[in-house]
């Protein structure tokens, strides 16, 4: 699938539009996201399936896809920046 984000966290530094793994049909509804979740990234398709959070006050993050795949462009560097988040919280 084809994701676009917002350029913050696990995104910073990373080219807009990325090709990423993805292995099931689970979405969040985009009206059923908490209050205290930001949406981060989406699919750049018609649906717009929201693929990445973050939390508004804590420091915890998610995705929908498989940022280790072989199949994520930039995957390694995510989850560099996740390792590098990690050590310094």
């Amino acid at each position: 699938s084809t994701v676009t984000h917002d350029g913050r966290g696990l995104f910073e530094g990373l080219p807009e539009r990325l090709e990423v793994g993805r292995y099931h049909s689970l979405a969040v509804d985009h009206g059923e996201l908490p209050d205290a979740l930001v949406e981060t990234a989406r699919t750049e398709d018609e649906r717009r399936v929201i693929m990445g959070v973050r939390h508004r006050e804590e420091p915890h993050v998610g995705v929908q896809f498989h940022p280790e795949s072989i199949l994520t462009d930039a995957g390694e560097r995510m989850v560099a920046s996740f390792y590098e988040s990690c050590s310094t919280t």
